[in-house]
């Protein structure tokens, strides 16, 4: 089943930490892939377009890392986790520019934005089932 047991419709063991999630894994092997991609940008870039598709990529997983700390609180853990969502969608608008000006390939971009669209339909989907991830916040683990 996984992809954290659809959305947490049936977890087979509780998740501990947000380091354990699916959407957390993907996502920050993306943000890793999308710095990687971003050191051949051009120099005059750097302060624009690539500090720009960096922050957000990273955001995405920063904001699943702080909604796993608030999970006490069913609507907070909702809107980060629609925060990171928001995030992806700006990612893949400097992923839409860095394609047409020519710093990544359209296969690139292409492999990309199906990542990052599996990204935001696993995040959307724990939205709607948010009530079922805050249940267990008795069991909180170091890192929230």
């Amino acid at each position: 089943m996984s992809e954290d047991e659809k959305a947490r419709g049936k977890a087979k063991k509780p998740v501990k930490s947000f380091r354990e999630l699916e959407v957390y894994k993907l996502a920050y092997e993306a943000a890793l892939e999308v710095f990687n991609l971003s050191k051949k940008f051009p120099k005059e870039e750097m302060f624009s377009l690539t500090s720009q598709i960096r922050g957000c990529s990273r955001s995405v997983c920063a904001n699943i890392g702080e909604g796993w700390g608030k999970r006490r609180y069913p609507k907070s853990f909702a809107n980060k986790l629609t925060d990171s969502a928001g995030e992806a969608n700006e990612t893949s608008v400097w992923l839409d520019f860095s394609r047409d000006h020519g710093y990544i390939t359209p296969d690139t971009h292409d492999d990309l934005e199906s990542r990052y669209n599996h990204i935001r339909a696993q995040l959307y989907k724990m939205v709607e089932h948010s009530e079922s991830w805050c249940s267990s916040v008795s069991a909180l683990s170091v890192d929230g």
